[in-house]
């Protein structure tokens, strides 16, 4: 059904004689007609018997006895939509089918009726058109091809006083199911104020004297220019690609608050409602049309103003347009080029928490909803819906706006390492067979976050939590397997939902981390085969350490310190470790071991490479230590190898280490983690109302004691001692005194740990993927310990299911140990008292059966999570064997 059709089908009060004179009259008046003043009358007679039909198949005569069968008021009727009925009429339009009169029940419109019929009669008979009919016509606003706020409360005041808003659906219709009518729509006259931008987050509801003059002048504006001239063409040069030139990055031509103002009076009519949501299906494909063919952005930037207008729609999460309207909608919007996605997510930037957490809701409510409609499995990929993978490139739209408008630090960046990061000087396997190598300058950067010159970790706190925008149920059908090779392999083709993160939660990325590291480790023993073939030398395919227990620090850092000096490489490789005397096989436990000995060894204070805090049980760098830089580096390594062996440490640093490893600088407000003491005194300082000169006689010099009690004096700026701390520089002081603690003081020990961990991190995907608090979650772990989850979640082997007495008892003494006993527990069977990221539902532990009732004590494979447990005769002697096995295990040895 075409444009034209469909405008003279919609409905519309019916404005044409009873059915009885309707066809005779017709035929009367055919050979009449000689001149195109009759000619139009006839066919406006004709379009109101059209309208007389539809109104009778969608809303009946309002007669509930009536017994004409194309009468919605008759029993047996079967109900038909908007398009079903405006096709019908038609063919009983052709065949003078019969026409129900109004019933009285039905309120004016009998009245309504008799006064159309009347007017229809006297212009057939006259072969005029008096004051009235005029009226009438005008009435169907057909030269309405673009809205502004007056216009539509106009067509709604007219719609009100004839109780029928047939005219206004017909015109929202036409206009917003045309990409042109809606780009033009709603226009203002001048760039948003800053006091305008800020009313976007306030939402003052009120409609002052202020708002009603700019929606006049637009509204003046926009009759100036006749929506069919060549200016408001899109793809054309016009005014309103100058108007564009002229706005900021975050502006466009739009009355936002108009546009709110709109849809607040007309989504309460549900009729009106259903023809946004029928508009918005035949729009969408268009503009996808557009936007992939035609490159109408680039010629039009005002066709921008068709997604904000669109996206205002408060009812868009609604069920009716998650079936077919916002899929078709995502699908345009993500065709968007990147340019118009960035001024997208400015402009959203300066919206309220609510209204960005309205559309997030929106795209994860279509997210969801075809996830859980549909079965995916490795052979149906959600990769592969293209509705969930465009509300998905939507979605990032809305995160990005969410960090543009949030609490923003881009000022405090670390400094690049002076030294770029020792590449191999071997050849690897790519280059052996001819090949470029991938990510060689590192790993890869968001284009859109690139566009914005932002990133996530500029964000000190967003407009919205950052959890709102992972979404569950998609992370539970995710292949990551498959995800990761589309991640990799980067094709237009297949969609990887790594290049969202901020949809994916920490257990889902570290999967993902988890594939990429294991892949590298693949290559490296692929390329150590490849030389033995080629030069044929035998090389280590692993990274081996053998270590001493009682010299673990000095075996293991020199022989790390050499790997690193001669092909850091090899840090890329399966870390292999082996204690010298013991019989352990390292298939990831003895290793867990390793890295917690290391651990322990390194954070000594009497080592004096850091202090610790017993206020806050955190480390800092200690800014007077005697360990050269070298050591710290060494650290660094250890740091970034059990990440990339997947082994969680027992460390404790403050999260301004992890947002410094992310390239941020500490400032004052990281101090409320790393030392809230002195937090709290400099916020009292900033917070005096007093004369902070004469009450607290502070300078720009201050003290602090190094690790033997001596006191250091450091001067803040220069000749600090002369420079008193008053309440206009008090900002500056505070300032820093952070930059001194948190940068200056250890910016030595932090480069050099820093270095190291990017050593093993560099070609990683660990900061594309992971926020600094993920950061601290994937190196140590979750520190909330839920036993009952790992009950639920562990399996049975050798003869024990989850009934078996010995089985019940031991859950039972478990759960009464204390929570010291059962981070030795942990250590005990797992190699590490932290739960994995997730928390402990997500460690795989088994419990085997270990023979009958014996004095042998309880044993356990690290390496696979399994305990070996003998089928002990009591609860008690169980008790009793288990806490003599966790509190004395040490070592490794063979069974």
């Amino acid at each position: 059904m075409n444009s034209d059709e469909k405008e003279d089908c919609e409905c519309a009060p019916p404005q044409a004689e009873t059915s009885s004179a309707g066809g005779a009259d017709r035929e009367h008046e055919e050979p009449e007609i000689e001149n195109p003043e009759a000619s139009r009358m006839k066919r406006a007679a004709a379009k109101h018997l059209i309208e007389r039909y539809y109104h009778q198949l969608t809303e009946g005569c309002g007669n509930e006895s009536c017994s004409n069968s194309w009468c919605a008021s008759s029993v047996g009727f079967s109900r038909m939509d908007n398009n079903e009925a405006a096709v019908k009429a038609l063919e009983l339009y052709k065949v003078n089918a019969k026409l129900c009169d109004p019933h009285p029940s039905k309120k004016g419109t009998a009245s309504t009726y008799q006064e159309s019929s009347a007017h229809s009669n006297s212009a057939c008979s006259n072969k005029k058109m008096n004051h009235k009919d005029i009226h009438s016509v005008r009435d169907n606003f057909k030269d309405v091809n673009y809205l502004t706020e007056e216009k539509v409360y106009e067509i709604l005041d007219t719609c009100g006083e004839k109780e029928d808003y047939s005219p206004l659906i017909r015109v929202i219709g036409r206009v917003f199911s045309s990409a042109e009518g809606l780009v033009q729509s709603f226009r203002r006259s001048k760039p948003h104020t800053k006091e305008e931008l800020k009313s976007l987050q306030g939402k003052d509801e009120d409609k002052d004297e202020d708002e009603k003059e700019a929606a006049a002048s637009s509204t003046t504006a926009m009759e100036e220019d006749s929506p069919t001239s060549s200016s408001s063409r899109l793809g054309e040069c016009s005014s309103g690609e100058n108007d564009v030139q002229k706005l900021a990055p975050d502006e466009v031509s739009v009355d936002i608050e108009a546009v709110r103002r709109v849809y607040e009076r007309l989504l309460s009519n549900d009729k009106i409602e259903a023809a946004f949501l029928n508009a918005l299906v035949y729009l969408s494909p268009n503009v996808e049309c557009d936007l992939t063919y035609h490159n109408v952005y680039s010629r039009d930037p005002n066709y921008l103003n068709l997604f904000v207008i669109v996206m205002e729609n408060s009812n868009l999460h609604s069920p009716e347009y998650l079936e077919i309207a916002l899929p078709q909608f995502c699908k345009a919007m993500s065709k968007l080029p990147l340019a118009a996605q960035a001024k997208l997510a400015r402009l959203w930037s300066h919206y309220s928490a609510e209204q960005i957490r309205r559309m997030v809701e929106t795209f994860q409510q279509l997210i969801t909803y075809k996830v859980i409609s549909n079965e995916f499995n490795s052979r149906n990929l959600v990769n592969d819906d293209d509705a969930v993978v465009a509300a998905t490139k939507c979605l990032k739209i809305v995160y990005y706006a969410n960090v543009l408008g949030g609490d923003l630090d881009m000022e405090h960046n670390e400094e690049e390492d002076e030294e770029p990061i020792p590449e191999s000087s071997d050849l690897t396997l790519q280059e052996l067979l001819g090949e470029e190598r991938r990510n060689k300058k590192g790993p890869r950067v968001d284009p859109l976050e690139t566009e914005l010159g932002i990133r996530t970790s500029d964000c000190r706190r967003p407009l919205i939590p950052f959890e709102e925008f992972v979404n569950e149920p998609l992370n539970e059908v995710l292949e990551m397997d498959k995800d990761y090779t589309f991640f990799k392999v980067e094709t237009e083709n297949k969609f990887s939902f790594m290049t969202c993160p901020f949809i994916l939660n920490a257990v889902t990325k570290n999967l993902g981390l988890y594939y990429d590291n294991r892949i590298r480790m693949y290559s490296e023993r692929r390329i150590t085969v490849l030389y033995s073939l080629v030069q044929g030398q035998q090389l280590n395919p692993y990274l081996r350490l053998k270590v001493r227990r009682d010299h673990i620090i000095d075996d293991a850092l020199v022989r790390l310190e050499m790997i690193a000096m001669e092909n850091p490489a090899d840090l890329k490789k399966q870390l292999y470790v082996e204690f010298e005397g013991e019989q352990g096989v390292d298939e990831g436990g003895v290793s867990k071991e390793f890295f917690q000995l290391v651990v322990e060894e390194i954070f000594n204070p009497d080592i004096g490479m850091f202090t610790y805090d017993e206020h806050t049980k955190l480390f800092w760098f200690n800014p007077s230590s005697f360990e050269n830089e070298g050591q710290y580096t060494l650290i660094g390594i250890v740091l970034g190898l059990a990440i990339y062996n997947n082994c969680i440490l027992d460390v404790h640093f403050p999260m301004v280490v992890y947002r410094k490893l992310m390239g941020k600088k500490g400032t004052f407000r990281d101090l409320a983690d790393a030392n809230p003491v002195l937090y709290q005194s400099l916020k009292e300082l900033l917070e005096y109302e007093g004369s902070v000169e004469e009450d607290m006689m502070i300078t720009f010099q201050i003290s602090h004691t190094d690790l033997f009690g001596n006191a250091l004096m450091y001067d803040l700026r220069e000749n600090g001692d002369k420079i008193p701390v008053t309440n206009e520089n008090r900002k500056e002081f505070v300032a820093q005194y952070s930059e001194y603690i948190l940068n200056k003081s250890v910016e030595k020990q932090f480069k050099a740990f820093r270095r190291g961990f990017h050593m093993v991190t560099n070609e990683s995907p660990l900061k594309y993927l992971f926020r600094p608090e993920e950061i601290e979650l994937l190196i140590c772990g979750s520190r909330n310990l839920d036993f009952l989850a790992l009950e639920e979640t562990t399996e049975y082997d050798g003869g024990y299911n989850r009934d078996s007495r010995i089985i019940k008892e031991f859950w039972e003494t478990l759960h009464s140990f204390g929570e010291e006993q059962k981070c030795l527990f942990l250590q005990f069977t797992t190699g590490t008292d932290r739960a994995p990221v997730g928390g402990l539902g997500k460690l795989k532990m088994i419990i085997a059966k270990n023979g009958p009732d014996t004095d042998r004590l309880p044993t356990s494979h690290t390496c696979f999570n399994v305990l070996l447990l003998p089928e002990y005769n009591s609860k008690e002697k169980l008790r009793e064997r288990l806490l003599k096995a966790i509190t004395y295990a040490k070592g490794f040895g063979m069974l």
